[in-house]
C-alpha cells in the first residue's frame, strides 16, 4: 500500500481492505435455506435426478419396480456422479438429504471455485469476488444441470501446484480428469480450458520469443494429454457412449434470436428482464473501472474466456441424445470472464461503500428474486403431490400437459429462458411418492445407469419431453410425437392414468378437451389426474375441429 495513504486527507481518498468472505458466508446460508425450504424447486430436470437417485438409493427393492428397472453400472462411464453418491451414500442419509446437499453444491460451489481462483491470482480478498456469486444463478441451473461447473474448484488448486513438481502436477491432472469425466464429461474440457489459460501467462508478452512459445507450446500438450487420457480411455473401453441410443443430426442454433437466447443463458433463469436488472451493477462496475483504468487483466484467462465464448457459437444446441450443449459454454466463459480480470484493487473509502453496495444489491436481490420464484413453484409441486395420493402402487402414468399458446406464456417460474419449461418432468415424482411408473424417467445408455427392463421398454424413453393432451385426440399430432415416443401407440392398453401438468392453463390445440374413455379423477389445479377406461374404442369422427396438422412452431 502506497505510503501516502496514510497521509492526512479525506477519508474517502484512504484506501480500504476490501474483505469478501462475509458475504460469501451469507450467501451461502441463504442458499442452504432456499434448498432446506423447498424439496422440489423449479429446476427442470431436478425431479427426474431425485426419481432415480431414490431408485439407485434402495427404492428399486421395492414393488412393482424389481420387475421394471435394473441397474446396470457398464451402461455408462460418465455422467454418473450423482448416481454413485446416491449408491453408496444415499442408504446412509436419506435421498432427500443428498438432494438438497447436491443442489446446494451445484449452485454454490461454480462462484465458490471462482472467488478462491480470484483470490490466488490477485493476491487476496476483493468486492469484485461478491459480484461472482451473481453467476451462482444461470439457464442451466435452472434447467437442472447440477454435476458439470465444479471445474473452478479444482483449477484452484491447480493453479497452486503449477510451480512445483511436472510429474506431480501431471498426476494431479490425470487424477482430476478421472474424477470430473465419471462427474460429467463437459467438466474435463472446462477444467482443461482454465488449465491452458493458467499455464499461459499474465501477460501476452510470453508469445514475444521462440523459446517461451516453445515452453508454452509444451506445458499446454502435457495438461492436453492429461485431462484427455482418462476419458479417451473409458471412452474406449465403454460399452455404451454418450448419444448412442439418439440419431447424430444435430440442432443448430441457426439464427440471431437463438443465437442471442444462446449466449443469454449465462445469466438468464425465470425472467429476463429481472436478471438483466440485477447485472446493471456488475457492468457499472465493469465499465468506471475500465474508465478510471482501475483494472487488472489475465491475459491466458482471457483468451479461455474468448475461447469458450466461440465455442457457445460454434456448438449445436442439440446432438447425440444431448440437450443444450452450447447452453454450457456461455456460463463457462461468463465465470472465467469474473477471474480474469479485477476491477478497483484499489479504492477509497466513499468509492469503496458504493462498490460494495453495488455489487451485493446484485447478488442478493437476486437471489431474492430466485427464492420469490421458489415460492412460487411450490404449489405448483403440491398440486402434484396432491393427485399423486389418488395414485396406487404399481399403476402405470401417462405423463402430458396443457400446452399453451406462444402468446400466452407468463413470465414466471413455470419457465425459463423465456419459452422452456421447468415443470416437465414433475410427474417422475410418482414413482417415489405413489410407487407407480412413468415413462419419461432418465435411462439413456452411456449416461444413467439404470435400465428399463425389456417388458416395459415400449411403455418407455430414455430422454423424454411431455406432450400436449391434443396427441391423444388429435391424429397429425399422434402421428408426430410417435414417431420417436412410441409409448403413445395404444396408449389405452399400456397406462391406467394420465397426469396432466399446467392443467390450469388452456392448451392450445384442445383447450381443456379429453378423449372419450377418460374420467376426472382429482383436479389440483397445476395437476389433474385422469382415469383410463381400457375398454373404451375411440369412435372414428371424434377429432375435434380445433386440432392442427403438426405440432406449433
Amino acid at each position: 500500500m502506497p505510503a501516502d495513504v496514510h497521509k492526512p486527507g479525506k477519508p474517502q481518498d484512504v484506501a480500504v481492505r476490501q474483505a469478501s468472505t462475509v458475504p460469501l458466508f451469507v450467501f451461502m446460508g441463504l442458499v442452504a435455506l432456499l434448498v432446506t425450504l423447498f424439496k422440489f424447486p423449479p429446476l427442470l430436470d431436478y425431479a427426474n435426478h431425485y426419481a432415480r437417485m431414490w431408485l439407485l438409493a434402495g427404492g428399486i427393492k421395492e414393488a412393482p419396480f424389481p420387475e421394471i428397472y435394473a441397474i446396470e453400472w457398464n451402461r455408462t462411464f460418465t455422467n454418473v456422479g450423482i448416481d454413485l453418491l446416491a449408491r453408496f451414500i444415499g442408504p446412509v442419509i436419506g435421498v432427500s438429504l443428498l438432494a438438497r446437499i447436491l443442489l446446494f453444491l451445484a449452485i454454490v460451489l461454480p462462484p465458490l471455485g471462482a472467488i478462491l481462483l480470484h483470490r490466488h491470482l490477485f493476491g487476496g480478498s476483493y468486492y469484485w469476488q461478491v459480484g461472482m456469486l451473481y453467476l451462482a444463478w444461470c439457464a442451466t441451473l435452472i434447467g437442472g444441470f447440477i454435476n458439470f461447473q465444479i471445474a473452478l474448484l479444482f483449477a484452484a488448486a491447480d493453479h497452486r501446484l503449477q510451480p512445483g513438481s511436472v510429474l506431480r502436477l501431471f498426476l494431479w491432472r490425470v487424477a482430476v480428469s478421472l474424477l470430473l469425466t465419471v462427474v460429467h464429461i463437459s467438466s474435463v474440457g472446462f477444467f482443461l480450458a482454465i488449465v491452458c489459460g493458467l499455464e499461459f501467462s499474465w501477460r501476452f508478452g510470453v508469445l514475444a520469443s521462440g523459446a517461451a512459445v516453445l515452453r508454452l507450446a509444451g506445458r499446454l500438450a502435457a495438461a492436453t494429454v492429461a485431462c484427455l487420457l482418462p476419458p479417451l480411455a473409458l471412452a474406449l473401453t465403454a460399452a455404451d457412449l454418450p448419444g448412442s441410443h439418439a440419431g447424430s443430426i444435430p440442432a443448430w442454433n441457426d439464427s440471431p434470436v437463438l443465437q442471442a437466447l444462446n449466449l443469454l443463458s449465462a445469466v438468464w433463469t425465470y425472467v429476463a428482464l429481472a436478471d438483466v436488472i440485477f447485472l446493471v451493477p456488475l457492468l457499472f462496475v465493469c465499465s468506471r473501472a475500465i474508465a478510471a483504468r482501475n483494472l487488472r487483466l489475465h491475459a491466458g484467462l482471457a483468451v479461455t474466456a474468448a475461447g469458450l465464448l466461440l465455442l457457445s457459437v460454434l456448438s449445436p444446441r442439440h446432438a447425440f441424445g444431448t440437450g443444450w450443449i452450447s447452453w454450457r459454454f456461455p456460463i463457462m466463459a461468463a465465470l472465467v470472464g469474473m477471474v480474469m480480470i479485477c476491477p478497483f484493487q484499489k479504492v477509497g473509502r466513499r468509492h469503496a461503500i458504493i462498490l460494495f453496495l453495488a455489487l451485493n444489491l446484485a447478488v442478493f436481490g437476486r437471489t431474492a428474486w430466485i427464492g420469490f420464484n421458489w415460492w412460487r413453484g411450490a404449489a405448483d409441486v403440491a398440486s402434484v403431490e396432491s393427485v399423486l395420493e389418488a395414485v396406487p402402487a404399481g399403476a402405470a402414468i401417462l405423463p402430458l400437459q396443457h400446452d399453451p399458446a406462444f402468446a400466452e406464456i407468463k413470465l414466471d417460474q413455470r419457465h425459463y429462458a423465456f419459452a422452456e419449461d421447468t415443470f416437465r418432468h414433475l410427474p417422475t415424482l410418482a414413482v417415489p411418492l405413489a410407487h407407480a411408473f412413468v415413462p419419461t424417467l432418465f435411462s439413456a445408455q452411456g449416461k444413467q445407469p439404470l435400465a428399463v427392463l425389456p417388458s416395459w421398454s415400449d411403455r418407455s424413453v430414455p430422454e423424454g419431453n411431455l406432450f400436449s393432451t391434443g396427441v391423444l385426440s388429435c391424429p397429425g399430432l399422434m402421428a408426430e410425437a410417435a414417431s420417436f415416443t412410441p409409448y403413445l401407440v395404444d396408449w389405452r392398453s399400456k397406462f391406467d392414468f394420465i397426469l396432466v401438468v399446467n392443467a390450469d392453463v388452456a392448451d392450445q390445440n384442445v383447450g381443456d378437451l379429453m378423449p372419450v374413455g377418460t374420467r376426472l379423477v382429482k383436479d389440483a389445479g397445476f395437476a389433474r389426474l385422469y382415469g383410463i377406461d381400457r375398454n373404451t374404442q375411440a369412435p372414428p369422427d371424434a377429432t375435434p375441429a380445433s386440432c392442427p396438422d403438426s405440432f406449433h412452431g
